[in-house]
């Protein structure tokens, strides 16, 4: 199976690469290049010291920990963070700890997210006077049911 090619730079070699933990695993982790503590209710920017060039046609998301949520209230505020392809800067992650009483602190190099990359389709956006009827139609929130 062939596998996407994504150029990668470092702004601090001792940041792990970004790594799969098991064959078949959507998300590589990503880590923190700096230690941060964050308060309860508290939120930052945290770097990880990698910047990507991804191929024109795909996007890297970043989404939380799963372990890191349950464990510690870890999350990040814009779930998933977008990377366009043509973005060249540091990927950086804005956590949050949702803990009601427990700080916590991450040192360098620890896990904070994961980078999952997509393909993408690019859409021709065409205005109409009415869309076409659908089952649902403009029934919002909750209109699908309990089940």
């Amino acid at each position: 199976m062939d596998q996407l090619q994504v150029f990668i730079t470092r702004t601090d070699e001792s940041v792990p690469m970004p790594t799969y933990a098991k064959v078949g695993d959507a998300g590589a982790d990503l880590a923190t290049r700096v230690d941060v503590t964050l308060s309860p209710g508290e939120r930052a920017l945290v770097p990880t010291g990698i910047s990507i060039a991804l191929p024109q046609g795909y996007v890297a998301l970043v989404h939380p920990r799963s372990g890191l949520a349950i464990k510690s209230g870890i999350s990040l505020v814009n779930s998933p963070g977008t990377i366009d392809s043509g973005y060249r800067g540091e990927i950086s992650c804005i956590l949050i700890n949702h803990d009601l009483h427990e700080t916590v602190t991450f040192k360098k190099g620890d896990r904070i997210a994961q980078l999952v990359i997509q393909k993408v389709e690019v859409a021709e956006f065409i205005e109409q006077q009415e869309l076409p009827n659908s089952q649902r139609g403009s029934d919002g929130f909750g209109s699908t049911g309990t089940s």
